[in-house]
This record gives C-alpha cells, structure tokens and sequence, in this order.
C-alpha cells in the first residue's frame, strides 16, 4: 500500500502555516541500510541532476580526465547546476577550446543565464543565450571529452544507446544497487535520458561515493577526486546564494550536497559513511532544500540556519513568515 507522503516543510505568513510541503526522505548507509526514513524510502524518482557527482565518475574513469588535463575546476563544473555566470561560461568555453570542439558540439540547448547580472549584461549587449549558459554545459562537455578520448562519436551523445549514455547508466546502476535495465525513462532537462529508480537507490549511490575505501581503485580514485573538486570549488557547482554552493561552503570538506529539478536533493557525508535523498512531491526546490539543511544538520553536525528556516519576504523586503523543516526531520 503506497505510504502517504508526511510534511516535511512548512511556509508560514504571520502566525499561520500557508503552505505544506510533503515528500520522503531516506538516510541510509554504503551497504543500504536505513538509518532514518520519512515517507516511502522506496518510492520511485527521477533523480535529476542530483546524479551529477555519480555521473562525473564515468569522465575519471574513462582516463579523459587525465588526456585533456581536467583540473579539479573542471571536475566540479561537470558536477554542476551552475548558474551562467561569467566564472562558469569562461571555464566550459576554456575547456572545449582544449578539446578541440566548440559550444556549437554541446547539445544541451541553451537557456538564459540565472544569474541576474549576467543576464542583464546579454541584453545589455544584444546577445542571447549560448549553450554554455546552460546550467548543464559542464556535464556535457564532461561527456563529450570521454567519447572523444575513447574514439565514440560526439554528434548524437544525447542518443540512450551511444556508448556514453550507456556509460553513465552503468556507473548508476552499479552504485545505487538498482536495476535500471527496465526502469521508467524519460528525457532531461538537458535531453539526457533519465531513469527512474528508488529513493533509496539514490541514498545508496551517495553513501558508496562518501566512501572511496569500499570501491574498486579506479573509481576509488574517481569518487575521491569528484568530492574534492565539489567541496574546493562550491561556487562553481551552483553560484553565489545557491543553497548547494553555500551549504558546502559552511560545511568546509564534510559533505558534498547536489540539488536536481522537481524537489530534488542528494547528499554524501564522508565521515558518518551515509547518504542522503530527498524528494519533494510537488517539485517544489525551495522545500527540498530546506529539507536538506535539516538532515545535514542532523547527520554531519552543520547547522545551515539560514536554510533550515529561510525568512520570507514580500516585493518591498518586508518579512511575511518562514519555511521551515518539520519537528521530524530535525529530531
């Protein structure tokens, strides 16, 4: 019988909750064991671009990393969800420009920067977006620089049969313990397939990657390089008042923490061995990562404040109320 999905933040205004936010919430460790659930641990999920840092994996492993000379910068832009600013568009330019290939070969698309300024200096300028803007450019020339090391083709790498996307899936299926072999699939946001697996699942495949020990060499090395660029260079994983960049930031190298579309969260915390997924059910990412800074709180000893009960605000900057995690998540 399905688990009705419990509160896990609440928005108030004045004295009253407005809103409520339900989901499920797994904590679970390398060999799949929960440690704490909220909700149904098993539910079925798109991750998002919550499986970056998994996905990251396959360009270490490949041995295009060390080809093309992949910098640990690199490393945290094919992580992230950037926000299109001019310390992040630079970089994804730089590094297909030493590949060889340009943003033209990049077949995310492009969307306009969420960085305010930088998309107020494109109208400024009369230009549009290029798909280096795209929150999902380091991701992809992350996997155009494995097909070209490994002599696949670059046009087409979107396609769920060419051999990168059948890399990333195996790299997936092999750290989450799940079976995706029959999963639900979808397409991106990016247009990357996406396959649906459980929460768990998920948890499992971060726990994995917060201990490098308990993996074979190679993606030892690979999980090991991934947490270090991701925790050296948070600004480049999100941006400035992102809540991935910020709460790894504040957590100065304890955990790494990825964000996805449609209430989306995924944690690894090194020194506790355990990983952490969220989903939000009504997509909402201001809630999953509240949700999140509860349980990072409570799991790797971080007190993110100002994220586990954000201050809303109205148009003229007045304070209105909070979001806050429920009682349950914090306990």
């Amino acid at each position: 019988m399905p688990i009705h999905p419990p509160i896990l933040v609440e928005a108030t205004r004045g004295s009253m909750v407005e809103s409520r936010h339900r989901g499920h919430a797994v904590v679970v460790d390398a060999d799949g064991h929960v440690v704490a659930a909220f909700g149904d641990p098993v539910i079925a999920i798109y991750p998002r671009s919550s499986i970056k840092p998994l996905q990251a994996l396959a360009l270490i492993e490949t041995g295009a990393a060390k080809r093309f000379a992949v910098g640990s910068e690199e490393i945290a832009l094919a992580c992230a969800s950037h926000d299109g600013g001019p310390e992040h568009t630079a970089r994804v330019g730089a590094w297909l420009a030493r590949i060889g290939l340009a943003e033209a070969d990049l077949e995310c698309g492009a969307h306009a920067p969420t960085d305010a300024r930088a998309a107020e200096e494109l109208i400024r300028r009369g230009r549009v977006p290029s798909p280096v803007h795209n929150n999902c450019s380091g991701k992809h020339t992350g996997i155009l620089a494995g097909a070209l090391h490994l002599g696949e083709p670059t046009r087409g790498y979107l396609a769920p049969d060419h051999p990168a996307e059948r890399r990333l899936k195996a790299v997936l299926a092999d750290m989450s313990g799940a079976s995706l072999a029959d999963a639900p699939t979808g397409v991106d946001g990016c247009g990357i397939p996406v396959y649906a697996m459980p929460l768990n699942g998920l948890a499992r495949a971060m726990a994995r990657l917060a201990q490098p020990e308990r993996l074979p060499p190679a993606r030892a090395e690979a999980a090991r390089a991934v947490f270090q660029a991701m925790t050296c260079h948070p600004r480049l994983v999100s941006g400035p008042g992102r809540f991935d960049t910020e709460a790894m930031t504040a957590g100065s190298g304890k955990f790494i923490v990825k964000g996805g579309a449609e209430g989306m969260h995924a944690a690894a915390i090194p020194g506790a061995g355990l990983g952490i997924a969220v989903k939000i059910e009504d997509g909402a990412c201001r809630a999953s990562a509240v949700a999140m800074a509860a349980l990072l709180a409570r799991f790797a000893g971080i007190e993110l404040a100002d994220w586990r009960a954000p201050i809303l605000r109205n148009v003229a900057g007045r304070d209105i109320g909070i979001l806050r995690a429920s009682a349950d998540l914090g306990a």
